[in-house]
């Protein structure tokens, strides 16, 4: 039986529910954080009895200041090592930058910099004195470019890229690890919360939550530091490095755009 812990946030639906699936398919302990206590905890009792492991459940809001700081209290508190972060929550919102909502782009930088950031800082420190640990963010191919329409949001990934390749390096002597899944649009809650069903960007195809994990999770066991999942998505994401800056923003308002 494998002895190691994964924390996951953003475990209830999505990328992330099928990531606690992957890792308790292979034995892994889990923490799982969301907002829904209810739904953490129903999949924890599937996962536990299905597999065998332990899960526990930490049900926090990572968009209050105080919340991932608690989270990781919480573990100490209970004894819990955490050899796996997986950096999953996030979300996003749509339109014009004058015409949104800043209380919701706050709570964004504050989920999707802020509360990712912090565990890293809270957690990256008993890996590294252990010699073992792995941590995987969840970016986006949104991190390779501006996105108008969505400004807050690409700049929140460009972020979580940036980071997440310089620790990596940084961390290139030891064997913990870090790695970036930029997954391109994918079928989760996340585009109707963003509003985004009807843009032409989730209209041209997406892939399957559990596609997505599963490419993150094997890219995350082989070490690798970046991962896109699909053809298409790896495409696009090499073509914007040699396409004008101009032309990058037509294209994707373009896309962004409602029908």
């Amino acid at each position: 039986m494998n002895n190691k812990t994964v924390l996951i946030t953003g475990a209830s639906s999505g990328i992330g529910l099928e990531f606690a699936k992957l890792f308790a398919k292979d034995h892994y302990h889990l923490v799982l954080n969301a907002r829904n206590e209810a739904k953490l905890q129903e999949i924890a009792d599937e996962l536990t009895a299905k597999h065998g492991i332990q899960a526990t459940v930490v049900a926090k809001d990572l968009s209050m200041p105080e919340s991932a700081e608690e989270l990781t209290a919480e573990l100490m508190a209970k004894n819990i090592e955490i050899d796996v972060l997986v950096n999953n929550a996030g979300f996003a919102a749509y339109g014009p930058f004058d015409e949104t909502s800043w209380k919701e782009e706050k709570d964004m930088l504050q989920v999707n910099i802020m509360a990712l950031t912090t565990l890293t800082k809270q957690l990256l420190p008993g890996m590294i004195k252990r010699n073992s640990g792995k941590i995987l963010n969840v970016a986006s191919t949104a991190a390779f470019q501006p996105g108008p329409l969505m400004a807050v949001y690409y700049a929140t990934k460009a972020y979580v890229l940036s980071f997440s390749e310089a620790i990596s390096y940084e961390l290139r002597n030891t064997n913990v690890t870090v790695t970036a899944l930029c997954p391109g649009a994918t079928s989760t809650n996340f585009e109707k919360r963003a509003s985004l069903e009807q843009s032409r960007l989730f209209q041209s195809g997406a892939m399957d939550a559990d596609q997505v994990a599963l490419t993150g999770y094997k890219a995350l066991m082989n070490d690798k530091r970046i991962s896109v999942p699909g053809f298409k998505n790896k495409a696009l994401a090499q073509l914007v490095r040699f396409l004008p800056r101009k032309a990058i923003l037509n294209i994707v308002h373009y896309v962004q755009d409602k029908k």
